[in-house]
């Protein structure tokens, strides 16, 4: 048989690693990736490799050669442009006449091959997919099998909510040759998200094998340290170069160790390096070749490449050290930090935790380096969150962190954007939002400055003067000591989770674009959009019929911020307003429900038509009827189909969680419910897609206003009740009942993919649906578990013809899942609803 090594990756978020290397060069225990794939291939008979190339391809094949010193026959084909991964395979066509293994250059694995080719034998597949498990799927290809290995489905990058299985892709794949037939050769095609769902869809012999055994992408900074962890560790079945001069230490040849230096195993040195008096090499410490360690130099858990020079008493902990970099007495390097081939850290200086500095850079002498060098501040590995970007003021978020955050998205974008701000009353919302008017100028994008408002003004005002897109800065609902930083698209809406990467890969390599002098631009500001979008709302609701009507109305809001919109929106509409005052303004959104018990008792005392509380930004509000009944929530989602079903003609759009009563409703208007995952942006992304079709009428119902304007929401709802002479208690008591239970289970990060897979697995009596999470079908009710994106937990969500059953079904999955995990499992409440038909 004959292997093919993909080696074209430029391995940018390896950066600055990777700046003059291709990834598969980069050393993992002093040798180049590619050459641990080679020997792999080697010990099992792949004699016969090609080797597709694209960047920087004479780096790889200057080392290599024909493969002779490896032991083996290296062909080269390079690609000139991109075409994918199956693409580049395809250019060795003709080197590829029986049946072939694909691997990729840049990865790390011991898994059995020869495994794997038997199995694709055994099961006359026209292609195997080598597969492993992984705590955490989430930045992987999840692949689904059935019991005999066949593939059922592919999922590429899932959220928690889509985890059916912690089985992962590891691209490495037994293919038969017929299989580069269903494309076109100098077509771009990937394996994983092209061709192999094409096999798929044909009926095609495609299977998927699980192999025991290490793997590791090696696709980020933190992945390239923990690899030498865990073959230091003896997790990986790998050749060790030198000789292991006592328990896990191993050391090249013609290396000086002085006497009174301490090496902690296990430690790894390389060739012809001299390790100087009182040195300390601590565990899990790598040094390359001919390298110098000066005496009291203190190395712990870092990677030093070959030829590193370090003079007294440096210390090293948790970093990554290129080849040929200096360091002068007393420089200090900290945990996450990396620096780049050829710098120079002169004496005293202090590189900080997760700072990068690009090859070829002078830190003078003192410095303390708080920024990467020259392109900007450490970010964390995940930036977004269930609703956008999210952290304690001047702690978690700071200027500084706004400020590429807000270049980073300019850089995702097109020429000519045009980008509008936007923040709430309060200072902190305010601090950042000119740090992030800096970022996008910088990147030569068009501010525009809507000013103080809300954050369904923000998405009116995107919509209504067809901007690029948008970021808003609020309070956070969750705590009133930090922002929320909302980035929108061209619709207005939250970014996708696709461009969401894109923003987080451009912080993480920290590869932002720069606007030359010529092309900044200044920002412009637009006057009265509070105005326009208050005159939006009134244009859209049925204003004479409630001018007509003469509310009163009861309302818990905050002042600082909605003052400015709920007094002029309540004399337009002729409304009585009867205004609850809080003991202080800036409240989470969970305390400012607090005020329900005394808003409840107002509106039956005063006779009103409805009360109701609002979230700081107008983004959520929870409604009061005239008999003193919360409707909230799941209630409201019900509530909401309602009146789409009595107004429109089009699909009722709701989460996975909502109530079967609202199928129930639809069934009584013949009208159709869609469900869509729970993330904010999907949600949005069908509302939108619902808002725009074609036909459709301006001033028509708007679902999207209803669930994300609750300014909107309360004035359509009174239009509907003062028009069709119905009380909110009408309303409510037109939705049948219905019992739903919500608990939160503590699972473990890592057990979390492990988890989903066995409930997926387990055959139950119901159907089953696999829209986001797992959700069980019973003949009495349903339960979802849905995995929850920032936290280690579980949500389960349950509905019963009973409170009774809807509880006991929450609890047979709580067991479930505890048995799943095998630890002491915390159980937390978090509500029960009813809703009152």
């Amino acid at each position: 048989m004959k292997a093919i090594i993909m080696a074209g990756g430029e391995g940018s978020r390896l950066r600055p690693l990777t700046c003059g290397r291709p990834k598969p060069m980069v050393p993992v225990i002093n040798k180049p990736i590619m050459l641990h794939i080679v020997n792999l291939l080697k010990k099992h008979g792949f004699n016969n490799i090609g080797v597709t190339l694209q960047y920087m391809p004479e780096a790889i094949r200057d080392y290599f050669g024909q493969g002779a010193y490896s032991g083996v026959n290296l062909q080269y084909f390079i690609e000139d442009v991109p075409l994918g991964t199956a693409g580049s395979v395809k250019n060795a066509k003709e080197f590829l006449d029986q049946t072939f293994i694909v691997i990729s250059g840049d990865a790390l694995t011991d898994l059995d091959l020869t495994q794997a080719v038997n199995f694709h034998k055994q099961k006359g597949a026209i292609a195997t997919l080598v597969l492993t498990r992984v705590d955490a799927p989430l930045e992987y290809g999840v692949v689904i099998t059935d019991e005999s290995g066949r593939v059922r489905q592919f999922l590429e990058k899932p959220s928690w909510g889509e985890v059916f299985s912690d089985t992962v892709n590891t691209g490495i794949y037994v293919l038969e040759p017929e299989v580069l037939s269903y494309f076109q050769q100098q077509q771009k095609f990937d394996f994983s998200k092209d061709l192999f769902p094409l096999l798929l869809a044909k009926g095609l012999p495609l299977y998927g094998v699980t192999l025991p055994g290490y793997w590791c992408d090696i696709g980020n900074l933190q992945q390239y340290l923990q690899a030498h962890n865990d073959i230091l560790s003896g997790q990986v079945k790998i050749n060790m170069p030198g000789r292991q001069i006592s328990p896990g230490v191993w050391v090249g040849e013609n290396t000086e160790i002085h006497p009174s230096a301490k090496i902690n195993s296990p430690v790894l040195i390389g060739d012809g390096t001299k390790v100087g008096a009182e040195v300390t090499i601590d565990s899990y410490s790598v040094v390359g070749d001919s390298c110098i360690m000066g005496t009291n130099t203190s190395i712990k858990r870092s990677v030093f490449w070959n030829n590193v020079n370090t003079r007294a008493a440096v210390s090293s902990s948790g970093a990554v050290i290129a080849s040929r970099v200096q360091l002068h007495n007393n420089a200090s390097v900290f945990e996450g930090a990396v620096i780049g081939s050829d710098c120079i850290i002169k004496e005293r200086s202090l590189i900080k935790p997760d700072i990068k500095l690009w090859p070829q850079k002078t830190v003078e002498a003192g410095s303390i380096v708080q920024n990467s060098i020259i392109w900007g501040t450490r970010q964390p590995k995940r930036i977004f969150g269930l609703e956008g970007v999210s952290g304690l003021v001047n702690i978690e978020l700071t200027p500084e962190f706004v400020t590429k955050l807000a270049a980073a998205y300019a850089s995702t974008l097109g020429s000519g954007a045009k980008v509008a701000l936007s923040c709430d009353t309060y200072t902190a919302s305010d601090l950042f939002k000119k740090a992030a008017y800096c970022g996008l100028q910088s990147a030569g994008v068009e501010v525009i400055d809507l000013g103080t408002g809300i954050t369904p003004m923000h998405r009116f005002t995107i919509r209504k003067y067809k901007f690029t897109g948008g970021i808003h800065f609020k309070l956070s609902p969750r705590q009133p000591d930090a922002v929320n930083i909302i980035i929108t698209n061209e619709k207005g809406s939250n970014l996708s989770r696709n461009k969401e990467r894109k923003v987080e890969n451009v912080m993480a390599r920290e590869d932002f674009r720069r606007a030359d002098t010529n092309s900044l631009l200044t920002g412009r500001f637009v006057p009265a959009v509070p105005d326009a979008y208050l005159e939006s709302i009134l244009q859209k609701i049925d204003k004479v019929s409630i001018l007509n009507a003469h509310y009163k109305v009861v309302a818990a809001y905050d002042h600082t911020t909605l003052d400015r919109f709920i007094k002029p929106l309540s004399e337009n509409l002729n409304l009585e307003l009867i205004s609850l005052d809080y003991d202080q303004e800036t409240q989470s959104w969970a305390n400012r429900q607090k005020i329900l018990p005394r808003l409840t008792q107002t509106v039956v005392e005063q006779k009103a038509a409805m009360g109701f509380v609002l979230e700081s930004n107008a983004d959520r509000i929870i409604l009061v009827d005239d008999q003193g009944e919360i409707i909230q929530e799941d209630l409201l989602t019900a509530l909401i189909a309602l009146l789409a079903l009595k107004s429109q003609d089009g699909p009722v759009i709701v989460p996975v969680t909502a109530t079967k009563a609202i199928d129930s409703m639809a069934e009584k208007y013949a009208g159709k419910v869609v469900r869509t995952k729970t993330a904010v942006q999907d949600f949005l992304e069908l509302l939108l897609k619902e808002e725009d079709r074609d036909g459709r009428k301006e001033d028509s119902f708007s679902q999207f206003l209803m669930n994300f304007d609750g300014l909107f929401a309360l004035g359509n709802l009174l239009g509907f009740m003062s028009a069709h002479k119905v009380t909110l208690a009408d309303l409510k008591d037109e939705i049948p009942a219905f019992f739903m239970d919500k608990k939160d289970v503590s699972v473990p990060w890592e057990a979390k993919g492990r988890v989903i897979r066995r409930l997926i697995g387990e055959k139950t009596a119901g159907d089953m649906e696999l829209l986001d999470g797992v959700k069980v079908f019973h003949p009495n009710g349903w339960t979802l578990v849905l995995p929850d994106p920032e936290e280690p937990v579980c949500r389960v969500f349950s509905e019963g013809v009973s409170m009774e059953v809807a509880q006991s079904l929450s609890d047979f999955y709580i067991e479930k899942i505890s048995n799943i995990v095998g630890d002491k499992i915390c159980k937390n409440v978090v509500g029960d609803e009813k809703g009152v038909g």
